[in-house]
């Protein structure tokens, strides 16, 4: 009973938000029907689910002039800061520094192959009981980085930066 005063209570303020005279108009017809249904539960009890079907459009990209980004005669310059932080249980500081830096270096490899290429976003919730029970969100990044310069390196504090920086040009992807 729950669920539908709250689902009617919401089409009745979207109705509210189209003005009062959406009713008339074919802006009102876009929404889909709510259905109902009859379910019956394992311990015997009956239960009514309100549902609305939603279509949902493919995304698509923004429409956005058909330019190149690389152009010719202008090279594109891309500049990151990957940071890495020092392990706790090291034998020296030495260590320490070299890991960090390690980690450093591969963050920032990362994040150029993430502005060159793109990253894959792939979540999943689990719902039970109309609450979420898990979320998990992974992200992913496959690319080749050649040619990438680290122009700065500082460690402070446990932390590691590296700005790592790379040229891309018309004529290294025109063959």
């Amino acid at each position: 009973m729950k669920f539908s005063l709250l689902l009617l209570s919401l089409l009745s303020m979207s109705a509210c938000a189209m003005g009062p005279n959406a009713a008339h108009k074919k802006e009102v017809a876009k929404i889909p029907p709510v259905k109902t249904e009859t379910v019956d539960t394992p311990n015997e009890t009956t239960v009514n689910v309100i549902y609305q079907e939603i279509k949902k459009e493919p995304l698509t990209k923004p429409a956005a002039s058909k330019a190149p980004i690389l152009k010719a005669d202008k090279p594109v310059l891309i500049s990151v800061v990957g940071q890495g932080v020092a392990p706790m249980n090291t034998t020296s500081p030495a260590q320490a520094y070299a890991l960090a830096k390690r980690a450093a270096t591969a963050d920032a490899y990362r994040l150029i192959a993430e502005k060159v290429k793109g990253v894959n976003v792939d979540g999943q919730d689990l719902v039970k009981n109309m609450m979420v029970k898990r979320s998990t969100v992974r992200t992913s990044v496959q690319a080749m980085v050649k040619n990438a310069n680290i122009v700065e390196t500082t460690f402070k504090d446990g932390l590691c930066e590296v700005e790592m920086e790379i040229t891309l040009s018309h004529s290294q992807f025109s063959h």
